[in-house]
């Protein structure tokens, strides 16, 4: 079995932490309902114009790991015109 893990950080438009967090939770939502992942804003939680979500795949097949991750951080980029993606991690782990 195989567990990827992507990190996606990118520049919100938002000046408040509220904004920042409706744009979050809307990335987020949309996420686990397409990829049927685990997803949570993970990092750079009180900062306005930052933000950091991770998102877990598990599988049986490495290479659907793979094209997992690289469709969710495509999603985020597609979905999301207002916000920059500044990077993207990807790590896989063999259980």
């Amino acid at each position: 079995m195989t567990a990827g893990i992507v990190r996606i950080r990118f520049a919100v438009p938002a000046e408040t932490l509220k904004e920042k967090r409706t744009v979050v939770k809307s990335v987020v939502e949309r996420l686990r309902n397409r990829f049927n992942a685990a997803v949570v804003e993970a990092d750079d939680l009180d900062t306005p114009g930052l933000a950091t979500i991770a998102a877990a795949v598990l599988s049986n097949d490495p290479a659907h790991v793979d094209s997992q991750m690289q469709a969710i951080a495509t999603a985020v980029e597609e979905w999301r015109l207002d916000v920059e993606v500044l990077s993207v991690e990807t790590e896989q782990i063999a259980l």
